[in-house]
């Protein structure tokens, strides 16, 4: 009997020895690399038999780094046009979510970051992507692009958000869409972050949500989506993919109390789960 119990996809994979973490596991379930008795499956949650057959088909990341799982899952969920647009990577680092622009048919990647000499070589090498190392994004004038930008994306450490989207929104032209990953590490106050800097209460989650879709009403953005991040970030911190759309035209909000607290306790039963 116990044979033929189902259990979720992620923990199989490791359980076979198939993959070495549950991490790793969920990073290739998202990439499509997971095929269960010859059936591509992408949810990490989806529940098999053991004696189903499971092959994994090629490398868990299929990007420069993981960051661009994080953005693949964005694109999917929001629905996100990337195709022959124009983007700046804010806090592109190792260029996880310029790779994953580039690979869905991003005309051109301005990869933004603070650092130096850490964008992947591969990306350095491509004509599509202008490297801006060196540059804090609250520096940046908007004059400093000669061709309109179509969208963003931010994946920002040590810094609030709030300090970050005011200056995006003046970049990017009217109808874009920008995608913000929101870590709470950053966001809560530090009275509500734990020990490694890892913030595990639910409450607190909502509460940076909560706050964030009022700094996207305060500056005239309309956040249109949110979802978990399908990997947690470092520590096993619980980060949250944001949908921002700019437009002069008022619209009603998409997002409400209700939806934000569903987000985030679905995060908590997908990233924590068996734990």
């Amino acid at each position: 009997m116990s044979a033929t119990k189902k259990e979720r996809l992620d923990v199989i994979l490791v359980k076979k020895k198939l993959i070495e973490s549950r991490e790793k596991a969920k990073a290739a379930i998202l990439a499509g690399l997971v095929f269960v008795d010859g059936n591509k499956i992408d949810k990490p949650g989806f529940f098999v038999r053991p004696d189903e057959e499971i092959v994994v088909k090629s490398s868990p990341v299929p990007y420069v780094s993981r960051g661009g799982l994080k953005l693949e899952k964005a694109l999917k969920v929001f629905d996100v046009p990337v195709k022959d647009r124009v983007f700046v990577d804010v806090g592109a680092s190792t260029g996880g979510f310029t790779h994953c622009l580039l690979n869905h048919g991003a005309r051109k990647v301005y990869a933004i970051d603070v650092g130096y000499g850490q964008l992947a070589w591969n990306l350095r090498q491509d004509n599509r992507v202008v490297v801006m190392e060196r540059t804090n994004i609250r520096h940046v004038d908007p004059k400093a692009f000669t061709e309109k930008i179509e969208g963003a994306v931010i994946d920002v450490s040590f810094i609030s958000l709030k300090l970050v989207l005011p200056v995006v929104k003046s970049i990017v032209a009217e109808k874009s869409d920008i995608i913000a990953l929101v870590k709470p590490q950053f966001e809560a106050g530090r009275d509500k972050v734990g020990r490694k800097g890892v913030v595990r209460d639910p409450a607190v989650h909502k509460e940076v949500l909560m706050n964030f879709f009022q700094l996207c009403q305060e500056l005239g953005l309309i956040l249109k989506g949110v979802t978990h991040s399908p990997i947690t970030g470092p520590e096993g911190n619980i980060e949250f993919l944001t949908h921002i759309y700019k437009s002069s035209r008022p619209e009603p909000p998409c997002i409400t109390g209700q939806n934000l607290d569903y987000v985030v306790e679905l995060a908590h039963v997908e990233l924590l789960h068996d734990k």
